[in-house]
């Protein structure tokens, strides 16, 4: 993937509102793979720097290349509204009208709600794995008294 990628860069090198990079996250970029939610690597992020989407395509240059063309550039966002639907003019709109502490206790609000959903789904990966344990165990132990038995 990384010739593919490298020649995707150098397509866009200079793009006034596209920008094709690389980062390091395990050197100078953690910080920035934090906070952009990367998790492993390679990972493909796009879109608005503050609300980066992960990328689900393919590896290819051609598959990154067709992606690139159709999906990235300016998109519907405070400083491109002429972008966007009524309806997300609308809102938009709705939040740059509020005073920025209420706006950043809505963002606040929202960050918690998603580390809630995040700690909810751990919990329950961690009932599951503690189902599976004491089902393997059972599994096991059925499976050593049959043999105990001469049955098995």
């Amino acid at each position: 993937m990384k010739p593919a990628w490298d020649k995707l860069m150098k397509e866009y090198e200079g793009h006034e509102s596209i920008v094709i990079a690389d980062v390091d996250c395990t050197a100078a970029g953690k910080s920035l793979c934090d906070v952009s939610g990367v998790q492993g690597f390679p990972t493909i992020k796009y879109g608005d720097p503050n609300n980066m989407e992960k990328y689900q395509g393919g590896r290819d240059f051609d598959a990154l290349s067709k992606f690139a063309k159709e999906n990235l550039g300016p998109s519907c966002s405070p400083d491109h509204l002429d972008l966007c639907d009524a309806a997300k003019k609308k809102q938009i709109e709705e939040f740059m009208a509020l005073p920025i502490a209420d706006l950043k206790a809505k963002v606040k609000e929202q960050e918690d709600a998603m580390e809630a959903a995040d700690k909810e789904l751990e919990e329950l990966l961690k009932s599951l794995q503690k189902q599976y344990e004491e089902g393997t165990k059972a599994k096991d132990a059925k499976k050593d008294a049959i043999k105990e038995a001469g049955l098995g």
